[in-house]
């Protein structure tokens, strides 16, 4: 199984967090241990001085939920070796249910559903206009004309590039699955004057997107210093959003709403299950707003069968 650094990165300060937080060794630790680090960092109170979320109390629910995913996995490993004698990270809490469904609890903790917001053309437009470089345009075409996640953009090698097809072979994406996707013209404008311009001729390494500038120069381009491109771009825009997840999500939104299968908005993102493709109709306005108009007209024609309107003469009208 292929691990991204950063996951790894994220997983070892999840059980960093976890293992100061209740100061024991692995085999002393209880489920209320579980339950005081679940309220511990919903409340935002450690102790510790361990970061906290900027705008609300405690860390979302989302992070701790994926904490307590790094806890339960390092605790099922070790029941496995045989070094702890049980999982202390319960599955859910038990509900009535339970006798027929026993594996399918309450959650621990409940993650709201959120959309994730996207771009107007009018802001695609203005974000790509201030960046400064065409290696800049070229990542941020890639993710909101491609849909490419930013781990994907960093990933590309030369050697990826199809462009008589005008399709990116994606050999790193996410769970180290590998998809060949198609993406606008647009996008290859701005790359080849990049590789033609940009791209210093001493680069050491085949990856795509490397440093222009400075003593990193012709090293592979870093995530931070794509978030800092498009950091500094938002702002000369004078754009509020426009982060690398949100192009992304505007291009898989934009795709649906233009009529794209669910099944080919799948293949393009890269989802290996179909249920994380379909927030994109809540997102596409004019697929809802279509499916509810042809239920109500439906609705609406099967009252009049039924219950014909009497017109003022008494006839049927």
């Amino acid at each position: 199984m292929r691990v991204r650094p950063n996951t790894v990165l994220a997983v070892a300060y999840d059980l960093l967090v976890f293992f100061r937080q209740v100061g024991k060794p692995p085999v002393e630790v209880t489920s209320a241990d579980v339950f005081g680090f679940i309220g511990a960092q919903r409340t935002g109170f450690d102790g510790l001085g361990l970061r906290v979320v900027v705008d609300g109390v405690g860390l979302s629910a989302r992070t701790v939920r994926r904490r307590l995913s790094s806890v339960s996995g390092l605790f099922g490993y070790l029941l496995a070796r045989g070094e702890v004698p049980v999982n202390p990270v319960p599955r859910g809490l038990p509900t009535r249910r339970e006798r027929q469904r026993p594996r399918q609890g309450v959650p621990l903790v409940r993650t709201p559903r959120t959309l994730p917001a996207i771009l107007a053309p009018v802001e695609v437009d203005a974000l790509v206009a201030a960046l400064r470089t065409e290696r800049d345009r070229a990542m941020a075409l890639a993710m909101v004309l491609g849909g490419l996640r930013r781990c994907e953009v960093l990933g590309l090698r030369l050697g990826d590039v199809r462009a008589g097809e005008r399709r990116l072979f994606i050999a790193e994406g996410k769970g180290g699955h590998q998809r060949l996707v198609p993406i606008s013209s647009r996008f290859f404008v701005s790359l080849g004057a990049y590789l033609a311009h940009e791209r210093p001729a001493e680069a050491g390494t085949d990856r795509v997107f490397v440093v222009l500038k400075g003593p990193r120069r012709g090293r592979p381009l870093s995530a931070a210093g794509v978030d800092e491109v498009l950091a500094g771009a938002r702002r000369r825009a004078g754009l509020r959003h426009g982060s690398c997840h949100q192009l992304r999500h505007t291009c898989l939104t934009r795709l649906r709403e233009a009529g794209m299968a669910l099944e080919a908005v799948q293949a393009q993102a890269g989802h290996a299950s179909i249920e994380s493709t379909r927030i994109y109709l809540h997102l596409a306005d004019d697929w809802l707003a279509g499916q509810y108009r042809r239920a109500a007209e439906a609705i609406d024609a099967q009252v009049l069968i039924d219950h014909p309107v009497q017109a003022a003469g008494g006839g049927v009208r």
